[in-house]
């Protein structure tokens, strides 16, 4: 798969999956089992948002936006942990709550950027079987688009304080998580600090949301 495509892919899934903006049928809806229900009941806050013109054209109203939304729906100290890996272990806890705050920003103005990017698809969930008492599954669905293979995203959730919350997505089997993992670790053996990872990062992160920023 073409590099940009996929990563405009990858963008989409887990934007889709936060904020829902993929429309569900109604008649789907009604089957749809708790952790699909996340999805579905996201959809309709961003749906709204998606009608005001004057908010999509405001990428600092789409960030807060994005900020003030995606922490009910995804694990983010599940994820930043996957993403250090064994680096993880390794990191002090000021390190830890440094990166984690980093990867969030990372991740909002990342998908703040994709917001307005992808508005004519929709999604297709497929049978899901959970067993009773289960904290962990894995929602598989097919993104669809005319003209376009079905695209296989699923979404490896998990049941916190009662809540469904999306820890990682595999697009086509190739995991968001695994990627960031594989970029962090190729820094750090440039570096050879996480300390140097984590300033590196804040550093795109302040350009990238510089109001010169054109990207």
């Amino acid at each position: 798969m073409n590099p940009l495509l996929a990563k405009k892919i990858i963008l989409f899934a887990f934007f889709g999956f936060i904020f829902g903006f993929i429309p569900v049928s109604h008649a789907l809806a009604a089957d749809l089992v708790a952790p699909q229900v996340t999805i579905e009941k996201a959809s309709k806050q961003l749906m709204e948002k998606l009608q005001d013109e004057d908010f999509t054209k405001d990428f600092s109203k789409i960030n807060v936006f994005i900020g003030d939304v995606i922490d009910p729906h995804v694990d983010f100290n599940r994820i930043t942990a996957l993403v250090l890996g064994k680096l993880w272990k390794k990191a002090t806890r000021e390190e830890k709550l440094r990166f984690k705050k980093e990867f969030h920003t990372l991740l909002v103005r990342t998908y703040s950027r994709a917001f307005v990017g992808f508005k004519e698809w929709s999604i297709r969930f497929l049978p899901l079987k959970m067993k009773e008492g289960s904290r962990k599954v894995i929602v598989k669905t097919e993104i669809l688009q005319p003209g376009i293979q079905p695209l296989a995203v699923n979404y490896r959730m998990v049941l916190t304080k009662n809540k469904w919350k999306v820890y990682d997505i595999m697009i086509e089997g190739v995991s968001l998580v695994t990627n960031y993992r594989t970029s962090i670790k190729n820094e750090y053996r440039k570096t050879g600090s996480l300390n140097a990872v984590i300033e590196q990062l804040a550093k795109r992160n302040t350009a990238a949301l510089s109001p010169k920023d054109k990207s």
